[in-house]
């Protein structure tokens, strides 16, 4: 915080490609689409349950202070989990992480939904759902990082990252148009679950290394 770090200039390795070449060989590249959907689902779970939770609580007879507590300990737990995914992806396959987590969050919102709600059972699920909440985004984005490099790496992200907000937008409007249609959350609820079991699918697959056109200039 005080004082200014020495700094020593290290030449890049990497390929001096114009944004507009990173972005089409990128969009040729299976493992970035997959990516892209997994962290489309991503937002899709996470905005549904943010806004559509309390009202569904409320659905249930849970007085409101009890669902503020439970965005609360979401929050808190995210912290926790966010920071612990950050450290072991940088030990373990990203794309294996990334799995685990998004059908962890389906087997948690399963418990949640056929469980009798209860104050433990509530804040049992904030808690776990917390800690799978943004630990995405570092293997995520370090992903990202493996496959292209990081020259174009804020773009190349930035792009992931829109839609993960795509699927936020549909994961607040969808679920207020089941809710309108059906009259209740389930049908919501279990579509978030199946995008979360087709997204841990989605991750498997992912090549965990850099893709051709990015590699550095020494082994090019």
């Amino acid at each position: 915080m005080r004082g200014r770090a020495a700094v020593e200039a290290v030449p890049s390795t990497e390929p001096a490609l114009q944004l507009g070449e990173a972005l089409r060989h990128a969009a040729g590249h299976r493992s970035y689409w997959l990516l892209l959907l997994g962290f489309f689902v991503c937002g899709f779970q996470l905005a549904f349950i943010t806004v559509h939770l309390p009202p569904y609580l409320n659905d249930l007879g849970v007085r409101a202070s009890l669902a503020g507590w439970a965005i609360g300990v979401i929050g808190f737990a995210n912290v926790i989990g966010a920071y612990a995914v950050g450290v072991l992806e940088k030990r373990h396959s990203k794309r294996r992480i990334l799995s685990a987590i998004y059908f962890g969050r389906a087997l948690v919102v399963v418990f949640f939904i056929t469980a009798p709600v209860s104050v433990w059972s509530l804040l049992l699920f904030a808690a776990v759902m917390g800690l799978l909440w943004l630990s995405t985004v570092p293997p995520t984005s370090g992903l990202v990082a493996v496959m292209f490099g990081t020259r174009h790496l804020a773009t190349l992200f930035g792009l992931v990252f829109f839609c993960h907000q795509l699927g936020s937008f549909l994961g607040v409007w969808l679920g207020a148009v089941l809710l309108a249609l059906t009259g209740d959350y389930s049908a919501a609820w279990w579509l978030s679950i199946a995008l979360g079991v087709a997204a841990g699918i989605l991750h498997w697959p992912i090549v965990e290394q850099r893709a051709q056109r990015f590699l550095p200039a020494a082994a090019g």
